[in-house]
């Protein structure tokens, strides 16, 4: 398992103190505040991040003054919608391109971002062995294990500068097997994000490289569904940018936040556009 896939939930756990508190928030019920965190293309199971779910989601109840909460963690929007439908969550903590189809799929309101240290998905590269540049990529071989969301790829991550069709793909399921169809002559080129880049510049690669990058994106959104009453979404939202402060603050750094703070639909704004364009 890769450190950046679950370290904001470390984080959130290590900043509160609560990394020894009994899971007394966890359990559902009436009144219960389902909490949400979804991080797609994640390296490892929901088994091993779910314990993380539990703690940060117990400290969000108690300063609340919630009466019971219960989290879940997901990397595919499958799941997540399962539990959508028969635990109604109040938040959701979302990977940018699932926050773009949830607006309009389960009518989420932005509140927050999670900013979070090579988390993914903030950046994305084509890289290559052999090709200079993205025109020498189009006509071939292009590996990717982001290809289950064409309108984010082309109309956010692209921008117009590519369409799929321009190239023969090859759909992986992990994100270092895209890197070594790239290394074992598989395909021409690949589609990745930052954090498997960094991972590129890890390993033995021989002679991989970036040849076009995207713009550089919003971070990971912190929502409210519509079943979240409006006091309690006002107050919690105001509650987000205290995680960090203060006495979290180092905790934060050492375990990879950068920062959770409250956001508004504005901050995302061109990403939106593009992708309803």
């Amino acid at each position: 398992m890769r450190m950046y896939d679950f370290r904001f939930l470390a984080a959130a756990c290590a900043i509160t103190g609560v990394l020894g508190l009994a899971t007394t928030y966890a359990g559902a019920g009436e009144g219960t505040v389902g909490v949400l965190v979804l991080k797609e293309h994640g390296v490892g199971s929901a088994a091993q991040a779910q314990p993380y779910v539990d703690k940060f989601v117990a400290m969000a109840a108690k300063q609340n003054g919630w009466p019971g909460a219960k989290g879940a963690y997901h990397t595919t929007r499958g799941n997540a919608d399962t539990f959508i439908t028969s635990d109604k969550p109040h938040y959701g903590i979302l990977s940018l391109a699932a926050l773009l189809d949830y607006r309009g799929k389960h009518s989420v309101e932005i509140i927050g971002t999670a900013t979070v240290t090579r988390a993914g998905g903030q950046q994305y590269h084509i890289i290559s062995k052999s090709a200079a540049d993205l025109a020498g990529c189009k006509g071939q071989t292009l590996a990717s294990d982001h290809f289950d969301d064409p309108k984010f790829i082309e109309k956010v991550i692209a921008k117009g500068a590519f369409q799929l069709a321009d190239f023969t793909l090859i759909k992986t399921t992990r994100p270092l097997q895209t890197i070594k169809k790239v290394a074992n002559d598989d395909a021409k080129c690949a589609l990745i994000d930052d954090a498997q880049l960094a991972e590129v510049g890890q390993k033995e690669t021989q002679g991989i490289k970036s040849v076009w990058a995207s713009d550089k994106l919003p971070p990971m959104a912190v929502v409210a569904f519509p079943s979240a009453p409006a006091a309690e979404k006002k107050a919690f939202q105001a509650n987000l940018g205290k995680l960090c402060e203060g006495d979290g603050k180092t905790a934060c750094s050492e375990v990879g936040i950068v920062s959770l703070k409250a956001a508004s639909a504005s901050d995302y704004a061109t990403v939106t556009a593009a992708y309803d364009k």
